[in-house]
C-alpha cells in the first residue's frame, strides 16, 4: 500500500526497540531544578520571584515579556536559591530560576474547574497562554501565537504531528499508545477555535499501535482523520508534513497558517488539554532515555528544569562509557559535553551513544554522484551550497536558495564521501539570518 509523502529523504536505521514497549514511568526530581528563562522564541520570561521565597508547583516564576514569549513555572514546591546565569542544552550561559526542591510537591490550589466549551475562544487562548505552552517538538514557538490567527476561517486543516521520524526517539509514541483520549478532546479544543478545519493525526504506517489507537479514540469524532504517511526522515519536519497531509506547499518565509494550515506537536496538544479542562500549567514532558550505554533505557515522565543527569541515573547508569551524548534525536539534536544542564519545554530525548560514528570516517573529495542531491527533501543541490558556504559568496548562496535549507541532515548521511555539506549550510544559512537576510 503506497502511503503519502515527499521527494526525497532517508531511511536510517530506527533503533526504536530501546524503548519502544517501555511504558512511561513518572520521575520525580531529587535535586536542585533549574529554569532557563529562554525556553522558546521570542522573548525572555522576566523573573517574578526572588531568592529566598518559597513556592508551589504550578506557581507562576517568571511572567511573559511580550506577545512572543511565553510563562514559566515552578514543577516543584520549594525554596528559590538564586536567579544567575547557568549552563543550558546549547552550551551557553543563560539567566534562569534556580529553585531547591523540598520533596514535599505542594500544589498550588487548581481553579474550580469551567466546561471550556463555556469559554470565549478569546478566553481559551488567553488560557493557553497563562498556561507557558509552546511547540514541544522543534523551536518552542509560544502556542497562543500559533492559534491567534488573524482569519480563524483560513485554517482548514490543524495537523497533529505524530511523525517521531528522528530514529531512537519513542515518547510521542508512548504518549499516544498510553494517552490517545487526551489528544482526542485536545484537537477537539483546537478545532473549536477554527470551524471550517479539520483534524488531522498525522502518524508514520510503522507504528501501528499509535495508529490503532487513534482510530479507536477519535472513530465517532467527524471533522478527524487518521493519516498515515510513509516512515520516512524528515517527515515530521513541518513543511515536508504539510506536503504529505495535504498537498500544499510552503517556503521558508512562510509559516503553515499561509497555507491554510496549524502543526501542532503531540506533547503540546495534550498541554492544551490539561490547561483547558484542569486549568494546569506546563510543569512536565514525557523524555526518552535511551541508548546503548544506558542499562535501562526508558521513557519517563519528567517535571521541567529536571537534571539530565538525574535521568541517566533513573535509566540504571552507563554500563560503558559513552562517546557521544546528545539531547534529542542523533540528526537534529545537540551534542552535551556536560549532563548538568537542565530539560526544558523542548527537550524530547536524552541519547547516550557508544560510538560516534563521525569519528570513523575523514571527509574525501567528492565523487559527484548526486547522492546529496536526491536525498534532499527541499530539492537543493547541497554540495554546491556548500562549496559556496566554504568560499563565503552569501549573494550566490541566496540565489542558489541555500535559505530554504531545513537543516534535516539528509544530505549528510547519504554521502560516501562523508563532506560536511550540513555544517556548513548551517553555519552560512545562521551568518545570513543574524544580518537579517530571509
Amino acid at each position: 500500500m503506497a502511503y503519502s509523502t515527499f521527494k526525497g529523504g532517508i531511511h536510517p536505521h530506527k533503533r526504536k526497540r530501546f524503548t519502544r514497549e517501555k511504558p512511561v514511568e513518572i520521575y520525580l526530581p531529587r535535586r536542585e531544578l533549574i529554569y532557563p528563562l529562554s525556553q522558546h522564541v521570542g522573548g525572555a520570561s522576566i523573573p517574578v520571584v526572588k531568592p529566598g521565597e518559597r513556592v508551589l508547583e504550578g506557581q507562576l516564576i517568571a511572567k511573559a515579556s511580550g506577545d512572543i514569549s511565553a510563562c514559566l513555572h515552578a514543577s516543584v514546591s520549594g525554596t528559590i536559591l538564586a536567579v544567575e546565569p547557568r549552563m543550558t542544552l546549547g552550551g551557553t550561559l543563560v539567566p534562569s530560576i534556580v529553585l531547591e526542591n523540598d520533596g514535599r510537591y505542594e500544589r498550588v490550589p487548581l481553579p474550580s474547574p469551567v466546561p471550556w466549551q463555556e469559554l470565549e475562544p478569546g478566553e481559551r487562548i488567553r488560557k493557553i497562554q497563562d498556561a507557558g505552552i509552546v511547540g514541544m517538538g522543534g523551536r518552542g514557538f509560544p502556542t497562543h501565537i500559533k492559534l491567534s490567527v488573524k482569519n480563524p476561517k483560513r485554517i482548514r486543516y490543524v495537523i497533529v504531528n505524530g511523525c517521531e521520524c528522528e530514529p531512537y526517539l519513542t515518547a510521542d509514541y508512548r504518549r499516544i499508545v498510553e494517552n490517545p483520549e487526551w489528544l482526542v478532546e485536545g484537537l477537539r479544543m483546537v478545532l473549536s477555535l477554527f470551524e471550517r478545519a479539520m483534524g488531522i493525526f498525522a502518524v508514520e504506517d510503522s507504528q501501528r499501535d499509535a495508529i490503532t489507537a487513534l482510530q479507536l479514540a477519535s472513530g465517532k469524532e467527524k471533522r478527524m482523520e487518521v493519516k498515515v504517511l510513509e516512515t520516512k526522515y524528515p517527515q515530521g519536519s513541518e513543511r515536508m508534513l504539510v506536503y504529505a497531509c495535504t498537498g500544499r506547499r510552503l517556503h521558508s518565509s512562510q509559516q503553515p497558517s499561509d497555507a491554510g494550515c496549524l502543526v501542532l506537536n503531540v506533547e503540546t496538544v495534550c498541554a492544551i488539554y490539561r490547561a483547558l479542562a484542569f486549568g494546569k500549567p506546563l510543569t512536565e514532558r514525557i523524555v526518552t532515555v535511551t541508548g546503548k550505554a544506558l542499562a535501562h533505557p526508558w521513557n519517563f515522565r519528567v517535571r521541567i528544569g529536571t537534571c539530565f543527569a538525574e535521568l541517566v541515573d533513573a535509566a540504571g547508569g552507563f554500563v560503558k562509557e559513552p562517546k557521544k551524548i546528545v539531547a534529542g534525536g542523533p540528526l537534529m539534536g545537540m551534542e552535551l559535553t556536560d549532563l548538568n544542564v537542565p530539560v526544558v519545554k523542548t527537550s524530547p530525548a536524552l541519547l547516550c551513544m557508544t560510538k560516534d560514528a563521525d569519528s570513523y570516517f575523514t571527509p574525501s573529495a567528492c565523487i559527484r554522484c548526486g547522492a546529496c542531491a536526491g536525498a534532499c527533501p527541499v530539492r537543493l543541490l547541497p554540495l554546491k551550497l556548500m562549496e559556496l558556504a566554504e568560499q563565503e559568496q552569501e549573494e550566490e548562496f541566496c540565489r542558489m536558495n541555500g535559505m530554504e535549507c531545513i537543516g534535516c541532515g539528509s544530505c549528510t548521511y547519504v554521502c560516501p564521501a562523508r563532506r560536511n555539506l550540513t555544517q556548513n549550510i548551517r553555519g552560512m544559512r545562521k551568518s545570513l539570518l543574524a544580518k537579517g537576510i530571509r
